[in-house]
């Protein structure tokens, strides 16, 4: 079991395999390097194709350590994390994937830190010039209502069926959901118009599923970037197998 203590004392787990350039993988919210990676076959594609592949799990998830507090998520934690891992192991270089609250770390990470190659960026997209604005309509957001699905005492007694849905799959993938709770009341920033994005020079492909969000306009904001689209929704894409081989080939450019 390979660990890190990162900037401010957190326990870190990380693991890795194979030998070559080396690609540092990102999951998303409430999955794990097992669950993102591992589990649909991308990791052993990425070895396959003769990278060292790191798999990093994010505070809070996995088997990193999991903080009940807010504060412990805030102020740029998730890149600052990327960025002792990288320390840890002496990378100088390195290409980048992410996936949702994965990709919202590599760009933020991408667009204040030199090391990297290539970059990878799923399950994000839409307008960056709209990210951060508050959500059309009116009622609870989603963030919201998968809080009130986390922190209710009595899991029988959630009606709202977003939150009843979302706590059933943040238990069955064993999170800890004061954790995640936590995470999601942090003052943190995933995707706001706040980014740099004309900073971020390394070649960067944006993939989303065709049920998803739109990988275009994120990637004609980017100096170097590109779209692709796959068949899928936001979670199901993942276990698209057209997923591995695209970043196998775009990182092999």
């Amino acid at each position: 079991m390979a660990e890190l203590s990162s900037f401010d004392g957190t326990i870190l787990y990380y693991e890795e395999e194979g030998a070559g350039s080396p690609v540092v993988l990102l999951h998303g919210l409430s999955s794990s390097t097992k669950g993102n990676w591992k589990d649909p076959g991308i990791w052993a594609v990425l070895v396959r194709a003769g990278h060292r592949v790191i798999g990093l799990d994010a505070r809070g998830h996995g088997l990193s350590a999991k903080p009940h507090d807010p504060a412990a998520y805030e102020d740029g934690a998730p890149e600052k994390d990327v960025a002792a891992l990288l320390d840890h192991l002496g990378l100088v270089e390195t290409d980048l994937v992410g996936y949702s609250m994965g990709a919202g770390t590599a760009l933020r990470f991408a667009a204040s830190d030199s090391r990297l190659r290539r970059l990878v960026l799923g399950g994000i997209g839409g307008d960056p010039k709209k990210w951060g604005a508050p959500p059309e309509g009116s009622g609870a957001s989603m963030q919201q209502r998968w809080l009130a699905g986390l922190e209710a005492d009595d899991p029988n007694s959630i009606e709202d069926p977003v939150a009843r849905g979302a706590r059933k799959v943040f238990e069955s993938r064993g999170n800890d959901l004061k954790a995640i709770a936590a995470l999601l009341r942090s003052n943190r920033q995933h995707l706001s118009s706040d980014i740099d994005l004309e900073s971020l020079k390394a070649p960067t492909l944006v993939v989303c599923g065709d049920k998803d969000a739109s990988p275009k306009e994120l990637a004609e904001a980017l100096p170097d970037g590109r779209s692709l689209v796959l068949e899928g929704d936001h979670e199901g894409v993942v276990a698209n197998p057209a997923l591995a081989e695209a970043i196998a080939e775009f990182l092999a450019a």
